[in-house]
């Protein structure tokens, strides 16, 4: 191959290589807010914003087509969505991957291989599949094989434990931080712990565990963002909130027009030819 084909290659290297680095060092910062896309029209928005890195949502991705969240689409549907995502932004875009999509630990490393052949510098991974958390071995291996595929400061994971939504036996604060202790060990660079809702044990856990923490915020908790970086955390994502706001307003809008048939629903509205503009690459 000569050079002259080789270098649109390289030059896509050297991008998504700055993508994932700025990406990570967000999270040695004093905090930020990741906003969740669920396609590309939505991304762009967020990026326009002035959001430095955009998250997808699996939530928002299943609801935009048309099936409940919780595994009901596949891997490449979902990979396909977070391609349409990476390419619409010139931020970083990092990909709720679910539990990573297979059985085994290879399956998952095969899943962030492709994760980062559509462009995603990061991707969520959870401990759990169809209710049941996988014990701390297997996630650890899951991780492992996750890290394997991307190596550390080419790929930010986030290593999501689901200890509070599973309702586990026992001292559920000192299992999650056992847990993400593990999961930064093994390569994590960042641990996402959904479903606390008081802020003191939110605070705890920042100070127990040992690397950067991710709390979404809008879902079990409704703690905003500033008083979640004062308790220690780094990484405040919305999950399918922004998702949940965006169909709400659509069928407010809906609402009206079939009950009164009235417009009032785009009062403050973005105009068409600000969008025209605003969709321009």
């Amino acid at each position: 191959m000569t050079a002259a084909a080789e270098k649109p290659t390289d030059k896509a290297a050297d991008k998504a290589a700055a993508k994932a680095a700025a990406l990570l060092a967000l999270h040695s910062g004093p905090g930020f807010v990741l906003p969740n896309a669920w396609d590309a029209g939505s991304a762009r928005i967020l990026e326009q914003v002035g959001f430095p890195a955009i998250a997808t949502t699996s939530a928002g991705v299943a609801w935009a087509s048309g099936v409940p969240d919780g595994g009901a689409m596949s891997r490449d549907h979902m990979l396909d969505h977070v391609a349409r995502i990476v390419g619409a932004v010139d931020v970083p875009v990092t990909a709720d991957l679910e539990a990573g999509y297979g059985d085994t630990a290879e399956d998952v490393g095969r899943t962030v291989t492709l994760a980062v052949e559509a462009g995603a510098v990061g991707a969520n991974l959870e401990d759990i599949r169809d209710g049941r958390l996988f014990d701390v071995e297997e996630a650890v291996d899951r991780l492992a094989a996750a890290r394997a595929a991307a190596p550390r400061g080419t790929f930010v994971i986030n290593a999501r434990t689901d200890t509070y939504f599973a309702g586990v036996d026992g001292d559920v604060f000192a299992q999650t931080v056992g847990r993400a202790t593990r999961y930064l060990e093994v390569g994590a660079d960042c641990v996402f712990v959904p479903g606390v809702v008081e802020a003191d044990t939110i605070e705890r856990l920042a100070a127990a565990i040992p690397g950067p923490l991710n709390i979404v915020a809008g879902l079990a908790n409704t703690i905003d963002a500033r008083t979640l970086f004062s308790l220690g955390v780094v990484r405040v994502s919305l999950g399918g909130s922004l998702a949940r706001a965006a169909l709400s307003m659509l069928e407010r809008a809906g609402r009206e027009l079939l009950d009164t048939g009235t417009l009032g629903f785009l009062d403050g509205a973005i105009g068409y030819a600000d969008l025209q503009q605003r969709f321009r690459r």
